[in-house]
């Protein structure tokens, strides 16, 4: 326990798994939580005076565990015996041999196959901060360094498994980026720019920063030294497959703020059995292509050109559906050469996963040789940029077996011919089983003991069993080793020199094959970004054919991307939405035109259920997928390139942080206004509907005419709203334009057409909707009363509202316009003060307020 607590106290915040013989132990506080974690019995050892809690389980279970532990967001430290125990004086040494975080870890039990597992680091120096991402189980490693808000982004929208923050700066970045994110506090000392140099100058082995365009990026560089020393911290000494640290330039990608990734359902639904929009376009054979693929959704294009040779190559395989097949055949072959990378370079690749690799390799002529067939300059051009690796499959063809074990343990790892000792010692091995078989014969035959069989057992050796039946038959030669129920076991001074030579030549084995395999390891590791290379350029391709399998399956057009500001969609439809519908029921598609001339503003109104929400997210969808270099689903396309993608769709709160609805709504609304350019796309759904009516339509009519006023915010912009006032804005303002969603009423009831139509919509029709909802229909019938009564006197404040609600339904009289003469002379003395010509909606809203006041004096 003394050794035990002396590493702990090394480790503080960690679960040691103290390994102890076969079992990996936890004892005190670290016991009641893996116990309660893994669901295993917590069971109590005496140790002094007292007693301690104690939680365990087989050493061969990590795998199994391990995982577990870290998914519940514990830091983990595996604590295994450095000696053997049959060698060691006294207690056995021990100490770490691996440190597992959240964010440190390349064990496919812990990661998932299709997602990133990012590692990050966040510094704070005043106005601009620093930030890092690093992906250890692949080695993608990169820095950034900009606002807050733009650093806030970067990071909820990657969604690190674990942040990197240092000790005085944890507060403000929960404050200012969000307090959902597993963090690890790290000295603030650790956070230096000369320190950070040094960790990486040492890692990569240069001189300067420059060759990686670093040299003005101080904030970010201090970040990714502070990665850089965590995962030296966490025992992860062997990373040389982080061959590069990159500047992730935003300004090369679109902006998709983490409101619009979700709202969009861009990587995950918002409803447990919904589908967003990865889970219809990713059809990737390989775990890298789903990685991969995922980066692209979340950061599209703003390059036109690199966007067209994305969409050409897509056509290239349109075009050719047997060669397309050939490719799909064999990237369904290819192996995680990604992650493999990782565990060659962390040198924990198992002999089995090293044939994975080897398998994959071969592969890559093939490939190379079926892209080649298409006989189109981009592929080519893309087989050409393939890393030679002909070098690492000599190397692995040279060591390794057809069909390797799957560990060292095993044997059968080494090719024969790579060692002559090893051979020597392996047909010693195998012929053994020969002299066992003869030596068996020949006892029988000389006792006439037909049943006796040898067997083995790590406890005592190899014996000769002979059942009670027999049992008087044992010649005097004999020496008895072992009493069963059912039989005898002994063993004669022949079948113990035989076991000497056959263990410890089967121990020379093992210990020839680690220090070949080792070998093996070492000579691969100069081949790391070769592979990594080859592994880059096998995702990239197989997501362009998935691209091309989706387009062909779902009828997507190729879309015209351009440089200028037109949006243009004919028959546009809801990728995701079309696919989940019943079947035999069609998609409604819609065509939609935007531009920063004649119409940058469209307002839409309709009732509920109408199809107005997927019509704004389908259009989202769609610019997005094109700037993916995606084929859409429309007839035709014409792209305008978008710098940002906002939208403001639906309600939440943040209680916690004692934001309302309506507050959440209007941070959102805010941040949009704030950062919208005229090349962005804006889509607003109902905003002012969490305040009162006044206040509401006074913000979205504000609103509109703010981002049709202000060139630096000129955006195109669709806002579906049930404020039917803002159909005025189209008369006053000439790049708005009035839409609705067309519906037909029938014997009471109403039909969703879901076709956008022009010209504004004066009716909601709420309480069909209620009524298809299952509302009782008492509520239905007063409802529609009232609507009747509202409609015929333009009345909507509460009071008079309140007053209907308790008046008998044949009374209800709404006279709102009683006047006296001071009610005269307070109305002339308002009007009288207004410049009409000059007065801007809002303001017109406000003093039909006042007037509205002075009535009810």
């Amino acid at each position: 326990m003394r050794q035990y607590n002396t590493i702990k106290a090394k480790h503080p915040g960690t679960i040691l798994l103290f390994r102890v013989g076969d079992f990996y132990e936890t004892f005190g506080e670290d016991a009641i939580e893996v116990a309660r974690i893994l669901g295993i019995v917590q069971t109590f050892r005496n140790n002094g005076p007292g007693k301690i809690e104690l939680a365990g389980f087989p050493h061969h279970s990590l795998d199994t565990y391990l995982p577990k532990l870290v998914r519940a967001g514990r830091r983990v430290a595996v604590c295994d015996q450095l000696e053997d125990p049959k060698q060691a004086k006294g207690i056995v040494k021990r100490g770490v041999t691996e440190l597992v975080t959240p964010g440190v870890a390349i064990s496919e039990k812990i990661l998932e196959q299709k997602e990133s597992n990012y590692l990050a680091a966040v510094h704070f120096e005043g106005e601009v901060l620093g930030a890092a991402f690093i992906e250890v189980s692949t080695g993608e490693y990169f820095c950034y360094s900009g606002t807050i808000e733009k650093v806030d982004n970067l990071v909820n929208t990657l969604k690190p498994a674990e942040v990197l923050v240092p000790r005085k700066d944890l507060r403000q970045f929960r404050e200012k980026i969000g307090d959902k994110f597993y963090t690890s506090r790290l000295e603030d000392w650790i956070f230096d720019i000369a320190y950070a140099k040094e960790k990486l100058l040492n890692h990569f082995g240069i001189k300067s920063l420059k060759g990686f365009g670093l040299e003005k990026e101080a904030e970010g560089v201090i970040a990714a030294g502070a990665i850089l020393h965590y995962l030296d911290e966490n025992q992860q000494k062997e990373i040389g497959h982080v061959s590069a640290l990159t500047l992730f330039n935003d300004s090369q990608y679109v902006w998709l703020d983490p409101f619009t990734v979700r709202n969009l359902e861009l990587v995950h639904a918002n409803h447990p059995d919904g589908k967003s929009l990865i889970d219809i376009i990713d059809e990737t054979q390989t775990s890298m292509g789903a990685r991969l693929l995922r980066r692209w959704v979340l950061f599209p294009l703003k390059d036109v050109k690199s966007v067209h040779q994305r969409l050409e190559t897509v056509e290239a395989f349109i075009r050719n559906p047997e060669g397309m097949s050939g490719v799909e055949e064999i990237l369904g072959k290819m192996s995680d050469l990604e992650r493999l990378v990782s565990k060659l370079a962390t040198r924990r690749m198992s002999p089995r996963e090293a044939m994975f690799m080897r398998n994959s390799l071969r592969l890559i002529d093939p490939l190379k040789e079926a892209l080649a067939g298409f006989g189109d300059d981009l592929l080519n051009q893309k087989v050409a940029n393939f890393a030679d690796i002909y070098g690492t499959l000599s190397v692995l063809d040279h060591y390794l077996e057809d069909e390797p074990g799957n560990n060292l343990n095993t044997g059968e790892v080494i090719r024969r011919g790579v060692s002559a000792e090893l051979d020597e010692l392996r047909d010693l091995s195998n012929n053994s089983k020969d002299l066992l078989l003869a030596m068996q014969r020949r006892e029988s035959e000389r006792t006439g003991i037909t049943s006796l069989k040898i067997g083995f057992n790590k406890v005592f050796g190899y014996y000769l069993e002979v059942t009670n039946a027999h049992k008087d038959k044992a010649p005097d030669d004999w020496t008895r080793k072992q009493t069963l129920t059912n039989a005898e076991r002994y063993i004669t001074q022949e079948l113990k020199e035989h076991e000497d030579k056959i263990l410890s030549a089967e121990e020379r084995i093992i210990d020839l094959e680690t220090g070949l395999y080792q070998v093996l390891l070492d000579n691969l590791q100069e081949d790391l970004q070769s592979i990594q290379r080859n592994a880059y350029l096998v995702a990239e391709t197989d997501i362009l054919l998935s691209f091309s399998r989706t387009a062909k399956g779902k009828r997507y057009c190729k879309p015209e991307v351009l440089d200028g500001d037109v949006l243009e969609i004919r028959s546009g439809r809801h990728p995701v939405i079309e696919q989940t519908l019943p079947p035999g029921e069609p998609y409604i598609p819609n065509d939609v035109y935007l531009d920063n001339q004649g119409q940058q503003v469209i307002i839409i109104t309709g009732p509920n259920m109408a199809g107005k929400s997927a019509f704004l997210r389908q259009t989202a969808l769609i610019v997005l997928m094109a700037q993916l270099g995606s084929y859409v689903p429309a007839d035709t396309a014409k792209v305008g390139v978008v710098d940002k993608i906002f939208t403001r769709v639906g309600a939440s709160d943040n209680i916690s942080s004692g934001e309302s609805t309506f507050m959440v709504e209007m941070n959102e609304t805010a941040r949009i206004v704030n950062n919208a350019t005229p090349k962005s796309l804006i889509l607003l759904d109902e905003i002012g509907r969490g305040t009162s009516t006044y206040d509401g339509v006074s913000i979205a009519w504000a609103l509109v005419e703010y981002l049709h006023e202000h060139k630096r915010t000129a955006a195109k912009t669709l806002f579906a709203t049930h404020y039917h006032e803002l159909n005025e804005i189209a008369a006053r303002m000439p790049r708005v334009k009035n839409f609705n969603v067309s519906v037909r009423e029938m014997n009471g009831k109403i039909i969703f057409m879901r076709k956008l139509e022009p010209g504004g919509s004066e009716h909601s029709f709420g309480i069909n909707v209620a009524q298809m909802a299952g509302m009782p229909e008492s509520i239905v019938s007063r409802a529609k009363e009232l609507l009747v009564q509202f409609e015929q006197n333009r009345m909507r404040d509460q009071e008079t509202a309140q007053s209907i609600k308790f008046a008998p339904k044949a009374d209800v009289q709404l006279n709102m316009f009683e006047l006296k003469d001071s009610h005269t002379v307070a109305i002339r003395n308002i009007l009288a003060e207004c410049d009409i010509d000059r007065m801007t909606p809002v303001e017109a809203l406000l003093k039909l307020q006042e007037i509205k006041r002075a009535l009810l004096d």
